[in-house]
């Protein structure tokens, strides 16, 4: 609250005004990143889940560098690479099992960081009852905790984006500590390289003045120039390097992105578009983000720049996604999401940037009660708290009875034995199953690989998919998946199970 409406003007109120003082005293903000924070840690604690199954492949690709190997990108339906994911799991494959757990830790420590950007970047471009707002509204969304959960590298991504802009925006042309956020994002996902495009041109305008000698300027220009290829360059490089096609991860992810099923054309983009944002924003906070954005438009027109911004280019980026032929998914709407709850949060906390007294300020800070009575009454009884709870369960079961299936003494001696490789159902169980057996690409195949189909014919290690939960998660995710691939091949015998898998041997 402005200190103008904490100071105690006479007799009678002070008493009320001093008490309003020391409330405003208070800081909440460092409050409530420390209860996040321990509630974080603690649900790390309550919910031990592991990475899915893009992130995993990012601890093994490290694996197989560290052991002087080219880490395996041209598998059967791998993910695509993300450069600073693959060294991140290079350093954390060196604690061995282990190091799925700390993945899991550190991604929803970056979900700390980033609700601390987003309350950075709305109280630098508005107050901090904005900023507490977005952040408040960015932790009821709780698809953005549970990609942390599963170690979604859109977490750390948002964060460097988040942070990039919250520290450009509180001092502009800052570069520094901009450039390495930009360029770490750059590394996670291309769809930072737009981002940082820009900064390149924004940063480069700032040199045009007539104080700026032309060799100043070019070396300055050509600095700015590195930063903004590092992401393009080290990918192109990673890319060549390992498969030999410089355009390895655009070709696979697109090949992919149609043997999935995931590409739209132009005309459905806008349909997905929106079916995301509700989705991930969730209607009322939607709906009040377009009221926000117009009433910031009309009160505080420069503040909207820089959210404005992150959520043209994130939408841009995703209708260029749709073009390319790409995976058209709800993640690559994450960024422009963030500003939504930056919009929706100056319905609720706009009103402090009015002057103390205005009668239009008292009525919009009760109105804001209203909303806030009106979300937590929504979330109440549309949110399915019980399904977050089983899939965060189901995801952490499911991996824990998976490795006690590969640590059976039987399926162990089999695999030992080499008598064929170990096959599971589709793609999606073979990331967890090499990290757990430590092993290759070529002893740890999809059954549903038509490439493999003669290899596990042959003899072998089956896992099958034995819960309903599981198997719709893991052995029938997509629409080309056989539900024969998880029916035992002639000549396998069972010699293990547990409550989520169960092994067949053929040796």
């Amino acid at each position: 609250m402005p200190p103008a409406e904490a100071a105690a003007p006479t007799g009678g109120r002070a008493p009320s005004q001093s008490a309003l003082a020391r409330l405003a005293a208070v800081p909440w903000p460092a409050l409530a990143l420390a209860a996040l924070a321990i509630a974080t840690f603690v649900g790390f604690l309550l919910y031990p889940t592991y990475p899915n199954y893009d992130s995993y492949y990012s601890l093994l690709w490290g694996r197989e560098i560290l052991h002087g190997h080219k880490p395996s990108f041209d598998g059967y339906r791998t993910p695509t690479e993300h450069p600073l994911a693959v060294a991140f799991g290079a350093a954390l494959s060196l604690l061995g099992r282990g190091g799925d757990r700390v993945m899991v830790f550190c991604t929803e420590a970056s979900f700390v960081v980033l609700c601390a950007g987003i309350y950075k970047l709305a109280r630098t471009a508005f107050t901090p009852l904005v900023g507490l707002a977005a952040a408040g509204i960015l932790c009821t969304r709780f698809d953005f905790p549970f990609l942390a959960a599963r170690a979604y590298i859109d977490i750390p991504y948002l964060a460097f984006v988040v942070w990039a802009a919250a520290l450009e925006l509180s001092r502009p042309r800052r570069g520094g500590i901009v450039w390495v956020l930009l360029a770490c994002a750059g590394l996670l996902r291309p769809e930072a390289w737009l981002i940082i495009g820009l900064y390149f041109l924004w940063m480069c305008s700032g040199e045009l003045g007539p104080g700026h000698p032309p060799r100043e300027r070019l070396i300055r220009w050509a600095k700015y120039a590195t930063w903004a290829a590092i992401g393009p360059f080290i990918w192109v490089v990673l890319d060549f390097v390992v498969t030999g096609d410089p355009m390895f991860s655009l070709n696979h992810t697109s090949g992919l992105a149609e043997e999935l099923g995931r590409t739209k054309g132009l005309a459905e983009v806008p349909d997905s578009m929106r079916r995301f944002f509700l989705n991930l924003a969730k209607a009322p906070v939607l709906y009040a983000a377009i009221a926000g954005f117009l009433a910031a438009l009309w009160l505080a027109p420069r503040r909207v720049i820089m959210p404005g911004v992150l959520w043209l280019i994130g939408t841009g980026t995703f209708v260029l996604v749709g073009i390319a032929g790409l995976s058209v998914i709800d993640r690559y709407l994450l960024v422009p999401t963030l500003m939504v709850m930056v919009f929706a949060a100056f319905v609720l906390g706009g009103w402090t940037i009015l002057r103390p007294g205005m009668l239009v300020r008292r009525i919009w800070a009760v109105a804001a009660v209203a909303v806030i009575a009106y979300g937590v009454l929504f979330t109440a009884t549309k949110v399915n708290f019980h399904n977050f709870d089983s899939e965060l369960t189901l995801r952490g079961n499911s991996h824990r009875s998976l490795v006690e299936l590969l640590d059976r003494p039987d399926v162990k001696a089999a695999i030992a034995r080499k008598c064929g490789p170990v096959s599971t159902p589709n793609h999606k169980l073979v990331p967890d199953t090499r990290w757990i057996a430590n092993g290759s690409a070529s002893e740890v195949v999809a059954r549903a690989d038509p490439d493999q189909k003669a290899r596990v014919a042959k003899g072998g290690v089956s896992i099958f998919v034995v819960d309903r939960g599981a198997l719709l998660r893991q052995a029938l995710v997509a629409d080309t998946d056989d539900p024969l691939d998880n029916v035992p091949l002639p000549g396998y015998t069972k010699v293990a199970s547990t409550g989520y898998y169960a092994a067949y041997v053929n040796c």
